[in-house]
């Protein structure tokens, strides 16, 4: 097996794990969460996986509240993890429901 491919496996176990974390109590952070995944998340750098999981371990209300521009993440490195995630989802999914206003 080749270092990209071992990766790329990595990465796949990985995404499949954090699926689990992303089913929430809201269906609509369910399905940002879980279209991001599909869609942006092999792009982050490592750093950014460590932001990703620790917005996670954030409460669905506020995930809600930060996704809906309702109030701002106080974390720049999750501010900024927000709003890339909208800008992903927006820009790969026509037909999504409107984000951030």
């Amino acid at each position: 097996m080749t270092d990209a491919s071992r990766q790329a496996s990595d990465t796949a176990l990985e995404i499949r794990r954090l699926r689990w974390q992303c089913r929430r109590g809201m269906l609509e952070l369910d399905h940002l969460l879980d279209r991001f995944l599909d869609l942006g998340y092999r792009d982050l750098s490592p750093a950014r996986r460590i932001d990703f999981v620790r917005l996670l371990a954030e409460q669905d209300q506020r995930l809600s509240d930060w996704f809906m521009s309702r109030a701002e993440p106080p974390d720049t490195e999750l501010r900024d993890l927000v709003r890339h995630i909208v800008a992903v989802v927006r820009e790969r999914c026509s037909g999504s429901p409107d984000l951030q206003g």
